[in-house]
């Protein structure tokens, strides 16, 4: 038994739709199917979730918002008209819609989640009317009926533990169970959406849950790549790699999962599969809790931006018990975050997201972390990225760091910050913005050349 996720570039047209049709056909095992909301058609093309935050503002702000319900029906339209499924299951679409613009204040966080997810809820009831259409037993259900029951938290729900039971009762199902993706539903019957990589989310949950062999994610590429392709050309395309390598690669950029969405796959051991809707016979990339072998030290490269770093300095360092928490104690008074901390026996340096941070409050903490630790220097550095190296086989293998800083040094990429943690699973460095894609590709033509 297989669950199979698809994003919404492989449910943006009829056409990707029909890929879809075919993939499902093929393998009989592929009994639940999770759904994104439609995607980009073509490159300016607007996501249906685009249109639907749109539509939420509109309602909020009591302005019309007639032509944005018509235009986002019409995407769901379009798809059916071409399969030519029931006009009762276009005619609920509508009506789920409408019934979003009747809404009166006050508007709750979790009315923007009830908005935002009806794209994956209309869409896995139109996919289902799809597959009926084309000859295949299947069927709609809703993330309530299913089991899939979240914490109270709008954006950012969370499982409970419940739900896997619950989840499992469907495993034998004698139909194809559509899924929407991006949501579960609290006990208190509200909707709420999971964080970035929503649909993801759901379908890990749903192969942890039914105890599937497989969990297969559809998207618009072969797989994953060591390196960006937009910063190296054709890189090497990624066979196998462990759960806690993607992790750390989504974490540090990497666009195909956000770091969270695998983890009940993960700890169900469960592997996933990347595949390509348009090219399904191509065999992906496979992450498993332990890779087959360990030959190859490196297994990618990546890299995110808009960090800041905040040095503090100060003469034995070392020998003021609980001078870290001290400062941490400062940021927790600021509500702030932080991603990674390297210190040494005099100095520590403290990296954040940028995004937390305004003139205001950067003006404020630096006053704060100055009159409270008095440190000999303290100064901030913006415009920072974090390129990363990633491979379980790092621990194995003698020279993986010198030949990172030697590869860096050669193209004068100085280096604010390099951080490696005990697991030696993956190597940081922290450099400046504008050095980030030429560090990329040194370092791969070091590793993959």
């Amino acid at each position: 038994m297989k669950v199979a996720k698809f994003g919404g570039s492989s449910l943006a047209s009829a056409e990707q739709v029909q890929k879809v049709v075919n993939i499902i056909k093929e393998d009989t095992e592929r009994r639940f199917v999770v759904v994104s909301a439609p995607g980009k058609r073509f490159k300016e093309d607007i996501k249906v979730t685009d249109l639907l935050i749109s539509l939420h503002e509109a309602i909020v702000q009591q302005k019309n918002s007639q032509a944005l319900l018509d235009e986002i029906y019409q995407r769901y339209e379009e798809i059916g008209a071409t399969f030519q499924v029931e006009p009762d299951i276009l005619a609920k679409i509508k009506q789920n819609l409408v019934q979003l613009t009747e809404q009166q204040a006050p508007f709750t966080p979790y009315f923007y989640d009830r908005v935002l997810a009806s794209g994956e809820n209309n869409n896995a009831l139109l996919i289902a009317g799809v597959f009926k259409s084309q000859g295949l037993k299947a069927r709609y259900i809703s993330p309530a009926e299913l089991g899939i029951l979240v914490s109270e938290e709008p954006q950012n729900a969370q499982i409970l533990s419940e739900s896997y039971g619950k989840i499992y009762t469907w495993h034998n199902s004698s139909e194809i169970l559509v899924i929407p993706g991006f949501f579960g539903m609290t006990t208190s019957g509200e909707i709420c959406t999971f964080s970035r990589g929503g649909s993801d989310i759901t379908g890990a949950i749903v192969a942890a849950g039914v105890k599937a062999e497989l969990y297969e994610n559809f998207t618009d590429v072969d797989g994953i790549y060591v390196a960006n392709p937009s910063y190296v050309h054709k890189p090497v395309l990624m066979t196998e790699l462990t759960y806690r390598e993607m992790r750390e690669l989504a974490y540090s950029g990497f666009g195909v999962f956000h770091e969270e969405a695998l983890m009940p796959s993960y700890k169900a051991k469960i592997p996933v599969v990347i595949k390509n809707t348009n090219n399904p016979s191509a065999p992906g990339t496979r992450i498993t809790n332990n890779r087959s072998s360990n030959e190859q030290a490196v297994v990618g490269i990546a890299s995110d931006e808009g960090f800041s770093m905040i040095y503090i300095s100060k003469y034995l360092m070392n020998r003021e018990v609980g001078f870290t928490l001290r400062v941490l104690k400062i940021f927790e008074e600021f509500n702030l975050n932080y991603e990674h901390m390297p210190s040494g026996i005099d100095d520590i340096s403290i990296i954040i997201r940028a995004r937390q941070l305004n003139p205001e409050l950067e003006e404020a903490l630096l006053r704060k972390i100055a009159y409270e630790i008095d440190p000999d220097e303290l100064r901030i550095t913006h415009d920072l990225s974090m390129v990363v190296v990633v491979g379980e086989g790092m621990k194995h293998r003698v020279g993986i760091t010198a030949d990172s800083t030697a590869a860096l040094a050669r193209k004068q990429i100085n280096l604010e910050m390099i951080n490696q943690g005990s697991s030696e699973v993956s190597i940081m460095f922290g450099i400046h913005k504008e050095q980030e894609k030429l560090a990329i590709r040194t370092l791969y033509y070091t590793f993959f050349d």
